[in-house]
């Protein structure tokens, strides 16, 4: 059985439960206190050397690091990765925008913001403020004539993109500024459904700063 080395305020590891549970794949969960230092362990740097969650465990004994990474890979051979050449070209540009544009900047807003370190990074903030404006606006040129970022369904792409982005009010972005950007965050929670809540940091006594 596949094991989810998972963290669970983690959007990141978020977007693999969502995608294991579309997929209806059966998997083990294996939490990783990171607040504790346990992504550093020896043990855990073999499986990813980065010390990040999530990885996925494969039954071979293998190891996958790398969310995106992670969702490519579980969704071959389904409707969330297109097998058609230019659709699947359009997911990874998507994806490679995610780890670009929206979690080094809102995703790490919203880490600074919630666990009580803004202040701590208050040189860096000004720049990640400005850097989220245009991703967002970037987001809504794109979603100003298509339902989701690849076409007509839900895919990978909107997973990853949104797992970060729809949390972007916890920092101080305003979704209202974009109605295209919250009309696609409606479809994908409604394709997603209720089942994958998001998990506040508060949960882990550790988190704080």
């Amino acid at each position: 059985m596949l094991t989810l080395y998972d963290y669970l305020p983690s959007q990141n590891a978020w977007k693999i439960r969502v995608l294991l549970g579309l997929l209806g794949t059966a998997y083990e969960t294996r939490i990783i206190s990171i607040f504790e230092g346990e992504s550093h362990t020896d043990a855990f740097l073999k499986l990813n050397p980065a010390g990040a969650v999530p990885v996925l465990g494969l039954e071979n004994g293998e190891a996958i690091a790398e969310s995106n990474a992670i969702l490519t890979y579980l969704a071959e051979g389904s409707p969330y990765l297109p097998s058609d050449r230019f659709r699947r070209a359009k997911v990874m540009q998507w994806l490679f925008f995610e780890q670009y544009h929206v979690e080094p900047v809102i995703g790490s807003l919203r880490y600074w913001t919630l666990t009580g370190r803004l202040e701590r990074n208050q040189a860096m903030v000004a720049g990640k403020r400005e850097a989220g404006l245009r991703t967002l606006a970037a987001l809504e040129r794109s979603l100003a004539d298509t339902a989701f970022l690849v076409g007509d369904a839900l895919t990978v792409a909107d997973i990853a993109v949104y797992a970060y982005s729809h949390r972007a009010e916890d920092c101080g972005f305003m979704l209202a500024d974009y109605p295209a950007v919250s009309g696609w965050m409606e479809r994908v929670g409604e394709a997603i459904g209720p089942d994958y809540p998001v998990y506040p940091y508060s949960i882990d006594p550790h988190s704080g700063g």
